[in-house]
């Protein structure tokens, strides 16, 4: 995060606590915190920028959005969906998709990968009121669901989509999966390594396996899509500025690839490469009208 972004957010605080009439005690004691380390927020000189996992509770108790610690600009009240579809709705569909079009792996895996994530959250929405985050199986019935909306109606794709986190997080190996070995192939090229997955040059070797395999490619893309729809709500900013850094080094050259060479997912994956990028560039303005600075900027 860049110097003026610390300094914004320092003044913010002093300037709204000001407003509000607060002292330093009674701002600590609403968020349950030493005096000592608020005022390390809002002295002057060389002020100590809060966590970014603190702010939705600073800014809660000052009455502003965390966006206005940033940039002292008022938003508008909205309300923050935890969640932006029903996980027993999807599920309800997708099992009728499965029945009626003769997809018998992923009927099957619906309820596998149902099991395997039973009583598993992800992260919760910084920016909501709700203490419950959404369940993780609400992440892959999505992708299913926009898969299938897509077109993409293979049974292997669709299978693949629901198991895709399923080794990864549940300590199941891809051979041990009951599904037939194509499943457990993209499976497995769907799977980082979790003792190495941070090596240098792994990455380029994920990916570029990834790429020759085409059904793995589109679900890595899917999934992608998924990740960048969801990531502003749940990511610390240094986080969502890794993760887009991330999304431009090799998802794009991903997306790209399946236009050049898997033509049966060209339409797909202009709208999923469509997707992506808005919502990137936009996140980028909001970065940037915050006074968040990029890290090529950082030079300059």
């Amino acid at each position: 995060m860049a110097e003026e972004s610390y300094e914004n957010i320092s003044g913010n605080i002093r300037q709204r606590m000001k407003d509000l009439g607060l002292t330093q005690q009674q701002l600590a004691d609403n968020l349950h915190v030493q005096r000592q380390t608020v005022s390390t927020w809002v002295r002057s000189e060389d002020p100590i920028v809060p966590r970014a996992d603190d702010l939705p509770d600073i800014a809660a108790a000052l009455k502003v959005t965390v966006g206005w610690l940033y940039s002292g600009v008022t938003v508008p009240d909205w309300v923050v969906k935890e969640k932006m579809f029903n996980e027993e709705h999807m599920f309800t569909l997708l099992k009728t998709y499965a029945k009626s079009e003769h997809l018998p792996q992923f009927e099957k895996a619906l309820y596998y990968a149902k099991e395997m994530h039973a009583g598993v959250y992800r992260k919760r929405n910084l920016y909501t009121e709700e203490v419950q985050a959404a369940p993780y199986i609400i992440h892959p019935l999505m992708m299913a669901c926009q898969a299938h909306a897509l077109g993409l109606k293979d049974d292997v794709v669709l299978t693949s989509i629901m198991l895709h986190d399923v080794c990864e997080d549940c300590g199941v190996t891809p051979e041990e999966l009951p599904f037939t070995p194509e499943v457990q192939e993209v499976v497995a090229l769907l799977t980082k390594d979790s003792e190495h997955k941070h090596d240098e040059g792994y990455d380029e070797q994920y990916y570029g396996a990834l790429k020759l395999n085409p059904k793995a490619a589109i679900v890595k893309a899917i999934d992608r899509c998924n990740n960048v729809s969801t990531m502003v709500g749940s990511f610390t900013t240094e986080k969502l500025v890794e993760y887009v850094k991330e999304t431009e080094e090799y998802g794009y050259p991903l997306f790209n690839y399946i236009k050049e060479h898997y033509p049966e997912y060209y339409d797909a994956v202009y709208i999923i490469k469509y997707q992506v990028m808005s919502l990137i560039e936009t996140v980028k303005c909001l970065q940037k009208s915050a006074a968040v600075r990029y890290p090529e900027e950082e030079s300059e």
